[in-house]
């Protein structure tokens, strides 16, 4: 368990902001120590705003996990996913703006754009292990300089998730940035959302990491029943998709696809809520879904 101490403890938010893809959740992920938010090559994987908390003894921070900002599709589910970017970015103590070294693009530069003036933006580096990186300092030196030219950044960070010497220079530019207050969560607690959130976000993601590039972005999951039965979960789950054919991709030749879908999602909930977990899928169509703001919100998309 960890200890706090009260004596000028810091506790606040911090949005994680940037594109989509350019590594925000796995970011989250190894700041907290244990996977909260689900990741995918999947642009936008991330939906919703999830908190991922990291508690020590003097600071509690709350990393907040937001959907890669983009333009490129504006449908309803986009358009409610891109305001909360926004709305998450406006409410926070600090932003960390991700960005991968030595590429900045237009859409990098929509993301800075779009966030508040007064904003505290700290500038997180992330793939600095690559080796196209390493081979050539001096013009990582010289992008660096660049990016410094184009937002007055708060700090910049140059970061690999697999150095925990560069997240705790994370972590230390971002404390001083947050109010002094009490912890708002347990010194335990690695997230706000809810073992039904999660059930989902897990079976999302192995859809998405399972066909890749076969499916559309407009894949969602409903928790249909979520029980304790001693100490097993039982989750009954339905995928939606928008297209009779995406249906037979998902369940695949004689329900295989699906049937790995699910023992990859049940494994990973064992894992995370360290006991058996039962898990049942289903596959329904529903025509249009993700522009239609009715069914957008009805499945729990808004800001």
């Amino acid at each position: 368990m960890n200890e706090i101490n009260p004596e000028h403890f810091r506790c606040g938010s911090i949005a994680i902001v940037g594109r989509p893809n350019v590594g925000k959740s796995t970011l989250l992920n190894h700041l907290v120590g244990q996977k909260v938010s689900i990741t995918s090559n999947k642009a936008q994987t991330t939906r919703h705003r999830i908190t991922g908390i990291l508690t020590d003894a003097n600071t509690q921070y709350l990393f907040l996990d937001t959907p890669g900002f983009q333009k490129t599709h504006q449908n309803a589910l986009n358009r409610v996913l891109n305001r909360t970017v926004a709305n998450t970015a406006s409410d926070a103590d600090v932003i960390v703006f991700a960005v991968e070294a030595m590429r900045y693009t237009d859409a990098d530069a929509t993301v800075l754009k779009s966030l508040p003036a007064e904003a505290k933006v700290i500038l997180a580096v992330t793939k600095i292990d690559r080796e196209t990186v390493k081979a050539d300092k001096s013009r990582l030196m010289t992008w660096l300089a660049e990016m410094q030219a184009r937002h007055a950044f708060t700090a910049v960070v140059p970061l690999s998730v697999k150095n925990a010497a560069t997240l705790t220079e994370l972590k230390r530019a971002i404390r001083p940035h947050l109010p002094e207050q009490a912890a708002i969560f347990g010194a335990d607690d690695m997230t706000d959302k809810s073992e039904r959130f999660i059930a989902s976000e897990f079976i999302r993601e192995k859809v998405f990491r399972q066909l890749g590039d076969e499916l559309p972005y407009s894949v969602n999951v409903v928790i249909e029943q979520f029980q304790l039965d001693g100490t097993m979960r039982r989750i009954h789950a339905t995928i939606v998709v928008e297209k009779q054919s995406q249906k037979a991709i998902i369940i695949g030749e004689k329900g295989e696809r699906l049937k790995r879908i699910g023992t990859d999602a049940r494994k990973e909930m064992e894992g995370i809520f360290g006991n058996k977990v039962y898990l049942e899928l289903w596959v329904r169509v529903k025509k249009g879904w993700a522009d239609d703001d009715a069914m957008v919100k009805q499945y729990g998309y808004q800001t």
